[in-house]
């Protein structure tokens, strides 16, 4: 919560809150597949099939795809599954908050919002109505 707190208004975290490693003291990371760092433990094999379960029971009803950053380092982890649902599910929408300009496939055209540009405003307007106890 404190990160939070003290975001500034570029969503710069100050250097003193950024977590260390306990065994080199040099600043941690996000976990991503990005290097051979990736931590792939029992929490990692737990949260996935709690995310699977909950794709499964709520397959066919009226769900929000939402990507927040999502580009194309691996797509096939969040991008490609979430466009197949959505593709399948003519219930479900679409939303891709993100930097930069990604295309928006045909058959999903009438159920898809792309938002581009900076995705601290979008994500601050949201924060602003679920303190006002907006939907």
């Amino acid at each position: 919560m404190a990160m939070y707190q003290q975001t500034d208004e570029n969503l710069k975290i100050p250097k003193e809150l950024v977590p260390v490693c306990p065994k080199c003291g040099g600043p941690m990371t996000k976990n991503g597949r990005v290097d051979s760092r990736f931590v792939q433990d029992q929490g990692w094999y737990q949260a996935k099939e709690r995310y699977t379960n909950f794709l499964e029971k709520n397959k066919d009803k009226r769900i929000l795809y939402l990507e927040m950053g999502v580009g194309y380092n691996t797509p096939v982890i969040i991008k490609y599954p979430f466009l197949r649902m959505a593709r399948e599910n003519p219930k479900a929408y679409y939303v891709n908050l993100s930097v930069e300009k990604q295309p928006i496939p045909d058959y999903l055209l009438d159920r898809a919002m792309p938002i581009y540009g900076d995705l601290a405003l979008p994500i601050k307007d949201l924060y602003r109505l679920s303190q006002q106890g907006g939907h």
